[in-house]
């Protein structure tokens, strides 16, 4: 991903790479450094993000508006609106929405490489 020269930082606008629609709902980047990225992220009713593992970001997840259901490692917990969750790198985890109205989480991922191909996903790890 190419950075714009700004002391380290540049704001990110929807043509990002990183934002974008999906099957599960909506991904906007408000802003990104060299160690890290701020998300709005949007998640349908009843719809979900595939279980996956970083393993050099860790992310912070604070809930906006709706319920999510968050399943971090062996941990499920359910968050309310002004709620967070912390996910250490190398976590499987995922979130859902169980709810009947869209789930908004700002993201804030924080480590030394936030590219996208230090995701992986359990089919990834042959874990299903």
């Amino acid at each position: 991903m190419t950075q714009n020269d700004n002391n380290g930082q540049s704001n990110i606008n929807e043509s990002s790479s990183h934002s974008g629609t999906r099957y599960w709902g909506n991904v906007e980047v408000i802003e990104e450094g060299d160690n890290y990225r701020i998300s709005r992220v949007e998640i349908k009713p009843r719809h979900g993000i595939k279980p996956q593992v970083h393993y050099h970001r860790h992310e912070h997840w604070v809930v906006v508006s709706g319920v999510a259901k968050v399943v971090c490692g062996d941990e499920e917990i359910l968050l309310n609106r002004n709620q967070s969750t912390y996910v250490p790198a190398a976590t499987l985890h995922k979130v859902e929405n169980p709810g009947s109205i869209p789930l908004v989480i700002l993201e804030i991922q924080n480590g030394e490489y936030l590219g996208e191909d230090d995701t992986e996903r359990p089919y990834d790890l042959n874990l299903v």
